[in-house]
């Protein structure tokens, strides 16, 4: 297992900053997730710390031990960081055990490890087969497999399910994710699926425009987002006006807004006006006759099989949508609705 460490990575490209310090640490055995918008420099950052790309700033270290920075640039084949594509470019002419074999030295060859790699990415007794033999996951199974046969210090993985189908992808990456983990792997993936990130990794790094606005346990980026901008990107968000009505209350303090009073941890500082981010599944509809602190009309309501959505009118005009249970009672369109906020939310002050 190895501790990498990016410190302040520059690239450019021409005019373009592709990283404009970027700074990101992943601990040993550890998996990050690394999500943002085209463009933002997920692609370029995988490609610095592989050694594909020089530095222009900064530092990559593995282990204390720099492999990129002023003066230094370590080739890819002599930094022990393995790359698995997009598609698992395996050689064709080659078998199972072969690809996996490839990068092995001859002892290792003859050792149980390419079985051991196998059988940790759910295709012990494939070795014989060829690769056209096999389907789509499977390939990318081998693909991580011959990453992982190395014991390599850093596994990058570059949208690796992109290509599978919904379900195929869930199997995949879970079943990746508990290989990587078995194995004692520390990784990068680099993944354009919020949901994705969430699910699979230890931490998660939200990218935009070359750096890194946020980066942490993947529940605590979700629930505490820097900023409104990461707030909306990772995961959908309301964002409600918050009032004069400031109260403290058990837990946190109570701010007003148009779905009534809604309790922050965090009281931020400052004088500019407040802003309330509510999750969705955080807004609780029920019938208009139970009594809440708020009502609102239903004006569209979309079934997604596990959950649906329903979007909501307030009395003030502000829209909102709610995200409850998929086998609740469906909310009429053009009904009048209860709404209530539960658990704690996350507020920031606009700047004065």
């Amino acid at each position: 297992m190895s501790r990498l460490e990016l410190r302040g990575i520059a690239k450019r490209y021409g005019a373009v900053d592709a990283l404009a310090g970027a700074d990101l640490t992943v601990p040993s055995g550890a998996l990050l997730a690394v999500l943002g918008p085209s463009g933002c420099g997920k692609t370029t950052l995988l490609r610095c710390v592989a050694g594909f790309e020089r530095l222009d700033a900064g530092e990559i270290a593995v282990d204390g031990r720099t492999v990129a920075g002023p003066g230094v640039h370590t080739p890819p084949e002599r930094r022990h960081i393995v790359i698995v594509p997009q598609e698992g470019a395996l050689f064709p002419h080659l078998s199972v055990r072969d690809n996996v074999g490839y990068g092995l030295s001859r002892e290792e060859r003859r050792s149980d490890r390419v079985e051991e790699v196998l059988t940790l990415v759910g295709l012990s007794g494939y070795g014989d087969r060829m690769p056209h033999h096999l389907s789509g996951g499977q390939q990318q199974r081998v693909a991580v497999a011959r990453a992982l046969a190395p014991r390599p210090s850093v596994i990058l993985l570059d949208e690796p399910f992109s290509a599978l189908d919904a379900a195929l992808r869930t199997e995949l990456r879970r079943d990746v994710r508990a290989a990587l983990r078995a194995d004692g792997a520390t990784g990068i993936l680099v993944t354009h699926d919020q949901g994705e990130a969430l699910s699979v990794a230890d931490q998660v790094a939200v990218m935009r425009e070359g750096r890194v606005l946020q980066s942490g346990p993947a529940v605590e980026v979700y629930r505490a987002p820097a900023d409104a901008w990461v707030a909306a990107f990772v995961g959908e968000a309301v964002f409600l006006r918050a009032g004069n009505g400031v109260r403290p209350v058990t837990g946190g303090t109570a701010l007003s807004t148009a779905l009534g009073p809604i309790t922050v941890a965090e009281l931020p500082g400052g004088t500019g006006d407040l802003t309330v981010m509510v999750r969705p599944e955080q807004i609780r509809v029920t019938t208009a006759s139970a009594g809440p602190a708020v009502t609102a009309t239903a004006i569209g309501h979309d079934f997604h099989g596990h959950d649906a959505t329903v979007t909501l009118h307030l009395a003030d005009g502000t829209r909102i949508t709610a995200r409850v249970p998929g086998h609740a009672v469906p909310v009429t369109v053009g009904a009048t609705v209860g709404v209530q906020v539960e658990g704690v939310c996350r507020a920031w002050r606009d700047r004065a």
